[in-house]
């Protein structure tokens, strides 16, 4: 007879190694990808690509003027229905002096001017509101996405 108290009577179950699920997309198919999921043409993602650091792109989604793009580049931008904005919004929805963009930095704040209609920030009024990448901004009618310099978004997702 034997004793089976010391007989091993472990069981070796293989456990499958797991699988590489890392999906590589080609240059050319992630641009085409990113402008169907944001809405963004593959010549507005070539302007945000090549935008200095310091600088950023509005683009206007909704109102009058859209498809339109304008280059943030200076310490501080103004938008309104007056004819010597920097951001030219015609549209009586819009005030003369309607808001101004504030570079600080490599980041951008949005400022109401005490505009009648208000500035919005992703559906919110605002007097002030620093601006994420993607944040839709609406002024009047008028609803663009601001897009910061990619090398100023790696730069800060590296902090």
């Amino acid at each position: 007879m034997t004793n089976d108290a010391n007989t091993d009577h472990t069981t070796s179950i293989p456990v499958p190694t797991p699988t590489d699920t890392t999906l590589s997309l080609t240059g050319e198919f992630a641009a085409q990808l990113a402008a169907l999921e944001g809405g963004v043409t593959g010549e507005e993602l070539e302007s945000i690509a090549a935008l200095p650091s310091g600088s950023a792109l509005l683009i206007v989604r909704r109102g009058p003027n859209s498809g339109a793009r304008f280059l943030l580049d200076t310490s501080v931008t103004t938008a309104g229905r007056h004819p010597n904005a920097d951001i030219f919004l015609d549209d009586v929805t819009v005030s003369r002096r309607h808001a101004e963009f504030v570079r600080h930095g490599h980041s951008f704040v949005v400022r109401d001017l005490g505009s009648l209609n208000g500035t919005y920030v992703g559906g919110v009024r605002v007097e002030e509101a620093l601006l994420d990448d993607g944040a839709e901004v609406q002024i009047g009618k008028f609803r663009l996405t601001f897009y910061p310099s990619r090398i100023d978004v790696v730069t800060a997702a590296g902090q």
